[in-house]
């Protein structure tokens, strides 16, 4: 096969409609936009335009509320962290902190804490230093015979 050759399969593209280029194309003049009347003209916007009527999106209620200072941390899965262990991206013989994750790859920014959940499960003796856990992933790691403690959070940098 050469360059020469090469082509994409039948039917595979299309080529645009051009609007506005003559009588001969069957699109020139009003380029099928009819004669006269506002959506014949350019800058026209009136899909969500009922007639006058109020429209749907004013009819409906507005519900729930965005808090403006939320906090939004970054979650492991405990299933996550052993596969890590196994791995040998992080040592669990020595305690795991939020900065440990980090430098191991498997969190790739702290935001506002590292938070631990208890999907997949645990076979280390690992000791666990986070700003957030489920109460599932703690006991998980309890029962594993490590332990799993929550500290409070510093401000993201």
């Amino acid at each position: 096969m050469k360059l020469h050759e090469l082509h994409d399969n039948p039917g595979a593209t299309k080529k645009r409609k051009r609007i506005g280029r003559g009588p001969g194309s069957g699109m020139g003049k009003t380029g099928g936009r009819g004669i006269k009347g506002q959506k014949s003209r350019s800058g026209v916007a009136i899909k969500g335009y009922e007639g006058g009527q109020m429209p749907l999106y004013q009819r409906l209620p507005k519900r729930g509320f965005t808090k403006p200072n939320r906090k939004s941390y970054a979650v492991v899965n405990l299933g996550l962290i052993q596969k890590f262990i196994d791995e040998k991206k992080i040592d669990a013989s020595a305690a795991i902190t939020e900065d440990v994750l980090i430098a191991s790859g498997l969190v790739r920014r702290k935001l506002d804490g590292i938070r631990v959940l208890a999907k997949g499960d645990i076979s280390a003796k690992v000791t666990l230093q986070v700003t957030g856990a489920s109460r599932s992933a703690i006991e998980t790691v309890e029962k594993a015979g490590g332990s799993l403690t929550v500290t409070t959070a510093q401000a993201a940098e």
